[in-house]
């Protein structure tokens, strides 16, 4: 079979860019001695083929591969894919991180990237290891989710060379554990961990010329955990730090930073002792040259330092005792030796100053250590030398002395830092992030390069063990036949190393010799190794030696071997430190009697270590056997190898793309170096040799379902329907494996079914171009043919048109002749008959008025004669017309006089008196009020006169001083002389002017002519002008008001903006205190088991938690309790915690008492103040009495008067209304003496006024009468009574005076008796003439009374306060009597209860003394009118008021039945909300009866019960839902029934009168709210934990459009091994059935629309959170057609919100970043007009949100092309002016201020009805 090369692309080597890519052009077939290539710059290149290999180019991978987050999901696995991935994923993409297999490769950026932030750690928490784009964060997740699933312990092993990145992952990896595990307890654990960092970098970092701040040590970190899995604690384990760097740096290279940070603080007061100056001063700081670093400030970093180390606990003194041994190490190095004149000694100076510094500093003898500085003593069998050292050998031991001080310093730090971290908690688990060298190779190699390569050839086994292991679990798993696969085994390279008489034994042999040399030790290694294969002999070198590791061939320098093994420091110098007055000084070297010196591994302060070493302790050497540094490292790393081998390992592996540090540059040569080094490739080798590309069945089935007939896709068994599809495609079977839920495919083989997928893709292409084509053509023969009918049709049409318009012209002129004839002979007749018709006319005319002129003359005769006629008979009717008058005037003169006598004997009578005194009654009342608005006026008149006079005088002052100043201000006499002058001149030039104006004139008269033209285009272009001046002004107009409206609409914005902020601000502090709540509660919680006390303990007081929730002290006067309840509640919580809140409970305490003593004040002053008014109810019994005795009056005589059948009746009427209008009277006069009583009582409250400033408030209030409306205050009391009643104030009063008429009534009552009294005088004269005198006496009698009973009323008038009092008693008399009766019920029911009784009688104690006159008086009444009172009160009984009463110790009961105890639904089926209104209903009862400490406990305990059955029901939504509508609708009821006038305004009048009388609850409403929303918060906290698991799968990953799954390019996804088995995704139909869940929950609990909404509208938001979030992170969805299918799931969504009435909710508006991104994801990316369309739509994006999904964008098949780099560029570039925040990811934790808007209730509290379920017999309806 012959297979075609030709266009197939392959990977050329290339010495620059290490692989280039190239296409061949020629076929290729066996034999040929070379390859026809052509590359990607149109080069042609003829590659040689080797004819004995026959080796081939490697293959390049299909451009649909380009880009995998995951390198084994390549088809070809090979070195050019793996580098060409790499490359196009960090430059195009600008992604550092790639998996490869268990590896995650990070490539630096050197540039800081938004990608780890805090909500990065949340996205990825949670998440399964390949579900999202590579990340150190996934690394870390996986880790800790292994652990707590397998309770198995972890390591994250960071590796690669100096300047990749190694401490910053490490550290990332670190802050996702601290994180994600933060502690349980108050130790911050995690922030102690974290802090260890800033320490480490400054005691061990240092600048080299491949890293600014590269790890000069390698740690190993344990972080604990808990069973909880809490970080509980930490380990530090460090290895080989780079001691040498201490006393030499290389050229552009810096010792550690801790000395530079020093020196830059050296200015410091507490620092003035160090003697230090800058860093180019010391000789160990400035050996490398510059000793700054770009970007660094050395200062700032020092104070993170110290910070660091006190919160560490590292003491003060103990930091400034490290600073001065640093210090000293500088200054040691400043030493300067001077040589003596044989050479062989030297000498120090005493009066150098940086040795007196050193000696001062460790607090070591100057003298001592001057002499051993230059000395060394030599022991031997015999005796003992002192020998001196040449100046060499002093410095050589002065770097030593250097060196060993600074180790012993750094591994003091390291365990204190140990210590700080320990825990005392059992550690569960751990996991450890290994931060350790990588392979390393320079010019010049010694021996730390070869412990540090070493170490890697340890790691590299152990990860080549580990990935061997993980494949052949893979295929164990998936139950595919195991065939062994060769990978590289460094077994070999490491026995070179550590095996008996290997290169670490001779080096430590040579070490024991005496004189032993490095050459001497290299040669051994000739003799012993030559014959390795691992081992090689340089040609031009015998002290060098070259050993073959994993990585690649490195040579080592002999030269300091030995020593640096040694590390040899003299034991005098060390004998002085260890006398150091210092104490911590003398302990860094006083244990060297227990561990051996310059050890560089701290073996952890932890004592407990999950994995220890199985090998026996090594026993401690003495000092002529101390061990040397190599076998330090190498037990140190055995160690480290069994505590990895015993957890599970994680890889990370730091690639440096370039030396030049600069960001996003790739250098092939380096990168290919170290994936060379870091084992990367050897992970793809071990793939490639097995089965590196995996398919899931379903996977492949949506993928290549198209290469598969019709009637095999028809089968239910995918699996069945792939094996056979591949068996049919793929003839070798060796090619794939068939696993258990996987498909296995060897290299290439994905390549090739993707190549017959577009194959049949390409096929398909062209039959669909092919049919198309057809069909075009056939369409356009179709308009072809169809226009040459169209054109056919219009010709011959238009032919037609034309020969019709030729006849009907012809016709048109045959009838315009016709009818021009006929009208030319019609002129002519009508000319004829005209001039025939005029001459019949004036003929005509002639006669007729001729005969005209005579009727004229006989018409004016006939006048004359009828005025003649006229004039005779006027004259014959005056003559009789007069004396007609005469006679009458006689006859009416007679008459009247007859009239006159009638009159005179009636105005006699009495009945004319009458009638006039009733008209005189209505004058005097009328001329009485007229007076009155007279006053007024004079007195308003008189204030205006007065103040127009003020005014008046003020502007004739002001001219006055005007004129003044015109006078002084005017000039001499000259000034008029000068005018004149003035004038003369004028006049001259007026002449003047006249003459030339005539010149002009002419002028003018000659050009108007030539002007006026001109002028009037002038006048039509300056028409125009306006016009467009009009339009430019409307639209500066609009434009004007357009911007006004933007501005204020910006207004607007800006402060709902500030509003929310300001909400949200204030809704996170209550979020906040409820989370320090629970934790308070927890630790109480944990206390109370620590303690194990037997017996019960009372838990803290209702009224401390509610003092903290409300934060209100003033709610009640009782809320602590006196300084025992504080002390007890102390030792409840316990000592430690109460301390803090003791000053506290002092404070409340000493408010409480004074707010205490200040309400007994209160209470006095009000128990005085109703004393004062009792009198009112004497005056209010006269007055009823008074009103039924008119009242009978009035009937009285309506009955008389209709019933007057006899004189007795009348008789007997009329001694009765005597009778009744005497006793009036009498009652009148009691009436004014009370009058007087109570004005005595009013200037007795206004005179109390004065006694004290503190009272003014309560005089105030108790001044108004209880049942007015109006407020009266004590001042207008007063005047009231000395007779001021003309303000406007107080005719308002007025109106109360004769509001309901009755005195009107009175007296028009009295009118009518005397009317009555007056007819019946009337009659009794005429028929029984012996009585006139006696009525006419009992007349007058009468008339005198009335006239007093008139003054007293009009008095009445003129005094409205005593009026105002008068209706207040009256409206008192009606209140108390209610009360009364209300009493009386009350006394029957506490009858049966003694206890309760004695309270009740205890609050009226007061009232029943000072009202016992007003008792006794009801007593009588009741017995007088038992019957009727009965009935009352049992019709009292039957109308329930809308209140609850229940007796105090029910309280819990109450509280247990109604909240604790309550399940939603024993109330499903009642009024929605029924708790709340029935706590309301107990309330309103507290309230009515004044009991505050009911209200107070109440409250408090409802408060305290609902969050108790909150934290019960932390994950219940039914119930958290039920109760944020129970406590938003008792909210709602406090603030409706509160009595303010804002609340009230849709209440009904029977709603009004369930009103609160007596508290003010607006404090408790506050709690209530707060209460609310931490209930809210939690509510969403549940619903979040519900929905949020599906909303990835629903959203981004389930096929809701049939079809579009195929579309997707699904590599090796799902690789995490702490997957659970089983489907756990999740359809959009999942989403919203759990929404109409959450929508009829929310609805049935009767929860307010209003929150419903919100709800929703933060629900949406976090479904754009999460999802906006996995998209920004998730390489594989970001195609088209998960555009599409997001599209498609918002809509629906949409939709779900609008069947539900939502679409108000602001819901969909969250959505709207979504929504962009999927439109984002399917529009064109190719040209600029396609950039500046997703800039204009992508609004609700940030610039790196869209630059990121550009990146991330992943064609669906290779037909469509990727985005450009160059386009994403112009993206940026056209965003650069958007201020976007530099977040990528979305808060999905973020919550909308939530508002709870004021909702009345429609129902009355009188309507409810409490079920016998809820068990609340105990309540009594009142």
């Amino acid at each position: 079979m012959h297979f075609s090369f030709q266009y197939t692309k392959v990977w050329i080597p290339d010495p620059d860019e290490v692989w280039r890519s190239a296409e061949i052009i020629k076929d290729y077939k066996e034999g040929d001695k070379s390859l026809h290539l052509k590359f990607e710059d149109d080069t042609i290149y003829e590659y040689p083929v080797d004819l004995k290999t026959n080796q081939l180019p490697f293959l390049r991978n299909p451009d649909i591969l380009v880009g995998e987050n995951d390198l084994t999901a390549l088809s070809y696995l090979h070195e050019p894919a793996v580098l060409h991935n790499l490359k196009v994923r960090f430059l195009e993409s600008n992604h550092i991180y790639t998996y490869c297999g268990i590896v995650l490769v990070a490539i630096n950026p050197y540039e800081q990237l938004p990608i780890y932030e805090q909500d990065v750690i949340y996205a990825y928490s949670g998440q399964n290891m390949g579900d999202m784009d590579p990340h150190i964060f996934a690394v870390a997740e996986e880790a800790y989710k292994q652990m707590a699933r397998d309770e198995k312990n972890q390591s994250i092993i960071v590796s690669g060379e100096s300047g990749a990145g190694k401490t910053v992952s490490a550290k990332y990896a670190m802050r996702f554990f601290a994180s994600v595990g933060g502690s349980a307890s108050e130790t911050n654990i995690e922030e102690k961990v974290l802090a260890s960092s800033p320490i480490m970098e400054a005691i061990g970092n240092a600048k080299t010329t491949r890293n600014d701040n590269s790890s000069r040590f390698g740690k190993y970190i344990q972080i604990g955990f808990d069973k909880r899995y809490h970080i509980i604690g930490a380990n530090m384990r460090t290895y080989l730090l780079e001691k040498s760097r201490v006393v030499f740096q290389a050229e552009d290279e810096r010792n550690y930073h801790i000395f530079y940070q020093l020196c830059a603080s050296a200015s410091l007061p507490e620092f003035q002792d160090l003697a230090l100056t800058c860093a180019e001063d010391f000789f160990y700081t400035s050996l490398g040259g510059d000793t700054t670093i770009d970007g660094v400030d050395d200062a700032d970093d020092f104070e993170k330092t110290r910070h660091a180390f006190t919160l560490l606990g590292v003491k003060e003194s103990h930091q400034m005792t490290i600073f001065k041994i640093i210090a000293s190490i500088l200054h040691l190095g400043n030493l300067e030796i001077q040589a003596e004149r044989d050479g062989e000694s030297c000498s120090i100076s005493k009066q150098d100053e940086h040795l007196n510094n050193f000696c001062r500093l460790l607090g070591v003898e100057h003298s001592q250590m001057e002499h051993w500085l230059c000395h060394r003593k030599l022991v031997t069998t015999a005796e003992t030398y002192i020998k001196p050292m040449s100046v060499q050998q002093v410095m050589n031991a002065k770097n030593a002395l250097a060196k060993h001080i600074y180790a012993q310093l750094f591994n003091w730090i390291v365990e204190h830092i140990n210590k700080a971290l320990h825990t005392t908690v059992k550690q569960h688990s751990f996991i450890g992030v290994l931060d350790i060298y990588g392979f390393e190779t320079f010019e010049v190699n010694s021996f730390e390069q070869f412990c540090i390569n070493y170490a890697n050839e340890k790691l590299q086994q152990q990860f080549n063990s580990h990935v061997f292991k993980l494949e052949q679990e893979e295929y164990m798993k998936e139950q595919i036949p195991w065939t062994l696969i060769d990978f590289y085994d460094n077994q070999p390279c490491i026995d070179l190393i550590e095996a008996k008489l290997g290169i670490l034994d001779l080096l430590d042999e040579e070490c024991k010799v005496p004189k032993g040399t490095d050459q001497n030790w290299a040669q051994k290694l000739y003799d012993r190794h030559s014959s390795s294969q691992h081992f090689q002999k340089p040609r031009m070198s015998n002290t060098s030696f070259i050993v073959v590791h994993f990585a690649d061939k490195v040579e080592y320098q002999s030269d300091g071997f030995l020593e640096k093994n040694r590390d040899t420091v003299y034991e005098e110098q060390i004998n002085i430190l260890k006398a150091s007055k210092y104490q911590m000084v003398a302990d860094l070297f006083h244990d060297e009697k227990d561990s051996v010196p310059a050890t560089p591994t701290v073996k952890g302060a932890a004592p407990k270590i999950s994995v220890r070493s199985a090998r026996p302790a090594v026993k401690a050497a003495n000092k002529e056997h101390k061990k040397t540094v190599g076998h330090q490292f190498r037990n140190s790393l055995h160690l480290l190898m069994e505590t990895l081998n015993a957890t599970t390992p994680h890889y990370v592996r730091c690639i440096k793309p370039n030396d030049e540090k600069l960001p996003f540059k790739f250098d092939p040569k380096r990168a290919v170096q170290q994936l060379r080094a870091c084992g990367v490739l050897e992970t793809i080798r071990i793939s490639a040799a097995g089965y590196p590309s995996r398919w899931s069945y379903h996977d492949f089935f949506n993928r290549y379902r198209v290469l598969m007939k019709k009637r095999e896709i028809s089968k239910n068994d995918k699996k069945l329907i792939c094996k056979t599809l591949l068996e049919n495609l793929i003839k070798d079977p060796d090619k794939f494996q068939f696993g258990r839920t996987k498909i296995f495919f060897r290299a290439g083989q994905v390549a090739y079914l993707e190549k017959l997928r577009a194959d049949k893709f390409r096929a398909a292409t062209i039959m669909i171009q092919k049919t198309v084509r057809g069909w075009l053509q056939r369409v356009k023969y179709r308009r072809m043919r169809d226009a040459a009918i169209t054109i056919q049709r219009y010709t011959r049409g238009h032919l037609a048109r034309r020969l019709a318009d030729h006849l009907r012209k012809t016709r048109a002129a045959i009838i315009f002749q016709k009818q021009y004839r006929m009208l030319r002979i019609l002129h002519a007749f009508q000319k004829i008959r005209n001039a025939t018709i005029t001459i019949q006319a004036f003929t005509r005319g002639m006669f007729v008025r001729k005969i005209y002129h005579k009727i004229l003359l006989e018409h004016k005769a006939t006048i004359i004669q009828k005025h003649a006629r006229a004039w005779l008979a006027r004259k014959q009717f005056l003559r009789f017309k007069c004396a007609a008058v005469v006679i009458q005037c006689y006859f009416r003169r007679m008459k009247a006089r007859q009239e006159l006598k009638k009159l005179k004997i009636e105005a006699r009578s009495a009945q004319h008196l009458k009638k006039l005194n009733i008209g005189m009654e209505n004058k005097v009342v009328q001329l009485q009020r007229k007076i009155d608005d007279q006053n007024k006026e004079y007195k308003h008149l008189n204030e205006q006169l007065s103040a127009l006079t003020s005014t008046y005088s003020a502007d004739v002052e002001k001219l006055k001083k005007e004129l003044e100043q015109y006078r002084q201000n005017r000039g001499d006499s000259n000034q008029l002389v000068n005018l004149r002058k003035e004038i003369e001149s004028l006049r001259l030039e007026l002449e003047n002017a006249h003459s030339e104006r005539k010149i002009i004139e002419d002028t003018y008269d000659k050009e108007k002519d030539l002007l006026q033209k001109r002028v009037s285009d002038l006048e039509e272009e300056n028409a125009l002008l306006k016009q467009e001046k009009e339009e430019f002004n409307n639209r500066i107009l609009c434009q004007s008001e357009d911007e006004f409206a933007q501005d204020t609409v910006k207004e607007n914005l800006l402060m709902k903006k500030e509003l929310e902020e300001e909400r949200s601000r204030y809704q996170n502090l209550v979020k906040e205190y409820s989370r320090l709540e629970q934790r308070y509660d927890n630790l109480r919680d944990e206390m109370t088991i620590i303690k194990q006390a037997p017996g019960h303990r009372r838990n803290p007081s209702n009224q401390s938690s509610l003092e903290s929730d409300s934060n209100c002290p003033s709610v009640s006067t009782s809320e602590i309790g006196d300084t025992e309840d504080a002390i007890q509640q102390v030792e409840d919580v316990g000592l430690d915690k109460a301390a803090m809140d003791m000053t506290l409970f002092l404070k409340l305490q000493k408010r409480v008492r004074e707010l205490e003593q200040e309400r007994k004040k209160l209470q006095t002053q009000l128990e005085k103040k109703k004393s004062q008014v009792k009198d009112r109810q004497e005056l209010e019994s006269e007055n009823k009495k008074l009103k039924n005795e008119l009242n009978e009056l009035r009937k009285t005589i309506v009955d008389r008067v209709t019933q007057n059948n006899s004189s007795n009746d009348i008789q007997d009427s009329y001694t009765l209304l005597l009778n009744q209008l005497k006793s009036a009277n009498e009652e009148l006069e009691v009436r004014k003496e009370e009058v007087l009583i109570l004005r005595a009582q009013i200037i007795k409250a206004a005179q109390q006024k004065d006694a004290g400033k503190n009272m003014d408030s309560n005089i105030n209030t108790y001044t108004s009468w209880p049942n007015s409306d109006k407020h009266v205050d004590a001042e207008d009391a007063i005047e009231a009574y000395h007779g001021v009643c003309q303000t406007n104030r107080k005719t308002e009063d007025w109106g109360y005076l004769n509001e309901d008429g009755e005195l009107g009534l009175a007296y028009q009552g009295l009118k009518q008796v005397a009317r009555l009294l007056e007819a019946q005088l009337q009659d009794q004269r005429r028929e029984h003439e012996e009585e006139v005198e006696t009525l006419k006496t009992q007349m007058e009698t009468l008339r005198e009374e009335m006239e007093k009973q008139q003054q007293a009323f009009f008095q009445t008038l003129q005094l409205p306060p005593e009026a105002q009092v008068e209706f207040g008693i009256q409206q008192e008399i009606t209140r108390l009597t209610n009360e009364n009766l209300d009493f009386k019920e009350l006394l029957e029911k506490l009858e049966k209860n003694e206890k309760k009784l004695k309270k009740q009688l205890k609050i009226y104690m007061k009232k029943v003394q000072d009202f016992e006159a007003t008792q006794a008086t009801a007593q009588t009444e009741r017995k007088r009118h038992e019957l009727t009172r009965q009935v009352t009160v049992q019709r009292k009984e039957k109308d329930f008021q809308g209140m609850l009463e229940y007796y105090k110790e029910d309280e819990p009961l109450l509280i247990r039945n109604l909240i604790t105890d309550l399940k939603p639904q024993t109330v499903s089926a009642t009024v929605p909300c029924l708790p709340a209104y029935i706590l309301y209903m107990c309330i309103r009862h507290a309230d009515y009866i004044n009991d505050d400490q009911k209200v107070h406990s109440l409250l408090t305990s409802t408060i305290n019960g609902i969050k108790k059955v909150l934290k019960k029901h932390n994950d219940d939504f039914q119930m958290t839902s039920f109760w944020l509508a129970n406590t938003c609708r008792l909210l709602h009821c406090l603030k409706q029934y509160s009595g303010d006038t804002g609340f009230m305004t849709q209440n009904t009048a029977k709603q009004n009168e369930h009103c609160l009388k007596n508290f003010d609850l607006t404090e408790y409403r506050q709690v209530l709210s707060d209460l609310s929303i931490q209930i809210y918060q939690q509510l969403f906290k549940i619903a979040e934990g519900m929905l949020q698991p599906m909303i990835v799968s629903a959203m981004l990953e389930s096929e809701s459009i049939q079809g579009l799954s195929g579309l997707k390019s699904m590599g090796y996804r799902n690789r995490s091994s702490s997957m659970v088995d089983g489907d756990n995704s999740y359809s959009l139909d999942a989403v919203i059935r759990q929404m109409n869940t959450f929508h009829s929950i929310l609805c049935d609990q009767g929860l307010d629309p209003e929150i419903i909404q919100q709800v929703f509208k933060q629900l949406f938001y976090m479904i754009n959170a999460v999802t906006l979030n996995n998209l920004l992170l998730r390489k594989d969805v970001c195609s088209w057609s998960t555009g599409m299918q997001l599209r498609y799931n918002i809509s629906q969504l949409e939709e779900w919100l609008r069947g539900k009435n939502l679409q108000q909710s602001g819901a969909a508006e969250t959505v709207e970043p979504l929504i962009q991104a999927a439109q984002l994801l399917q529009l064109k990316k190719k040209t600029s007009e396609d950039a500046e369309a997703i800039c204009s739509l992508c609004t609700s994006l940030t610039t790196q949100q869209i630059v990121k999904i550009l990146n991330l964008y992943t064609p669906v098949n290779e037909f469509e092309e990727r985005v450009t780099v160059a386009f994403i560029r112009n993206i940026q570039a056209n965003l650069q002016e958007r201020n976007d925040p530099p977040q990528l990811l979305l808060d999905y934790k973020y919550m909308f201020p939530v508002l709870f808007p004021f909702s009345p209730s429609s129902i009355t509290m009188d309507s409810i009805h409490i079920p016998a379920s809820l068990n609340l017999e105990f309540l009594n309806e009142v």
